[in-house]
């Protein structure tokens, strides 16, 4: 999973690289992320990264998985300049070794799972307390007659 991560930044980061890093030759990183934390109401679990540089305007990074692949914990998010860039893609191409190529710099994004709501939904229990009260009423009625 964290390689699919790793492509999908790489390759705003090449692009970003075209825009920002050729114009700014030290950057001040200053990243915020957002994960889904309700899978009821969505379909798949998303990861946004903004990036704020201090050399330019903001870019911003964003995924999405189905809520079962998108397991909690926490992700790194690397991001690579072109020539790092390069070097991953011929790693993963002659799979050898991904982890040993230095990123430009790195993000760490704490995803807390998705909720996806309770065990039982609330149309069960209130057929079940309908279904308690019915027995109870008529159980009363019963015992009265008898």
């Amino acid at each position: 999973m964290l390689s699919f991560i790793q492509v999908i930044a790489s390759i705003c980061l090449l692009l970003l690289s075209l825009f920002f890093f050729f114009s700014c030759t030290d950057p001040v990183i200053t990243p915020s992320a957002y994960t889904t934390s309700d899978a009821v109401i969505s379909s798949e679990s998303v990861f946004i990264v903004e990036l704020s540089l201090t050399c330019a305007n903001g870019a911003q990074v964003s995924w999405s998985l189905p809520h079962k692949q998108a397991s909690s914990g926490t992700y790194q998010v690397k991001f690579f300049d072109e020539e790092s860039y390069s070097a991953l893609r011929k790693a993963q191409r002659n799979n050898e070794d991904v982890n040993a190529i230095e990123p430009l710099f790195s993000v760490n994004i704490d995803h807390r799972g998705a909720w996806s709501g309770p065990w039982v939904s609330t149309e069960v229990v209130a057929a079940l307390i309908g279904i308690l009260f019915y027995y109870m009423a008529f159980s009363a009625k019963s015992t009265i007659q008898a």
